[in-house]
């Protein structure tokens, strides 16, 4: 009998062990399935992440439909390029989300690597100003005579000041320096080419 008991207990022991790895795996498995999420996501091109972050951070802004205020658009470029805003300026409510495109093209005969430094005015408007997407947070690179449509994705916060009624929201594009890029075909050689 004594032999018996040893048995049985050998045998819930072995069964206890058992179920506590399978515990373990499936704890390790949950946990794993959100970066494995995020690598299939990102590898599929599907962005859903990301997106749901943002409308809950859309959700959660409280827009004052009391105020209007006006976002004006300025784009400078340091060089011979093109750089401007779809639109010259936009009344928003604060808290609204708002997108306004601008389009870039690189008129030079040889690529260039660039990236835009934003200002605002005035200064105090700065603080208040959340931009959830915008080209000025990365450098680009662009071929001879490329042209590319960049948004910029934005919130005025409700606390802006009440006596704040314009905010000028200015770009300036920069050639980014030190960069050795390679000289497109010159206009002789691309209109051989073309014939």
């Amino acid at each position: 009998m004594s032999q018996w008991r040893r048995a049985l207990h050998r045998d819930n022991l072995h069964l206890v062990g058992k179920l506590v790895l399978v515990c373990a795996m499936m704890f390790g498995f949950g946990y794993a399935l959100v970066p494995l999420y995020r690598a299939i996501c990102e590898a599929l091109g599907i962005n859903v992440l990301s997106e749901t972050e943002r409308r809950d951070q859309v959700k959660n802004t409280q827009v004052d439909t009391t105020r209007l205020i006006t976002v004006e658009f300025d784009a400078n470029a340091r060089g011979p390029w093109d750089f401007k805003p779809a639109k010259n300026y936009v009344q928003v409510h604060p808290g609204e989300l708002v997108t306004v495109n601008y389009t870039f093209r690189n008129r030079q005969d040889r690529t260039m690597a660039a990236q835009a430094i934003p200002s605002y005015a005035p200064k105090q408007s700065m603080a208040h100003f959340h931009k959830f997407e915008c080209f000025c947070f990365n450098e680009y690179t662009l071929a001879p005579g490329e042209e590319k449509e960049w948004p910029v994705v934005f919130v005025v916060d409700p606390k802006l000041p009440k006596d704040v009624k314009t905010i000028t929201l200015s770009y300036t594009f920069f050639e980014v320096p030190g960069k050795k890029l390679a000289r497109g075909p010159s206009p002789a050689v691309s209109a051989k080419g073309g014939a």
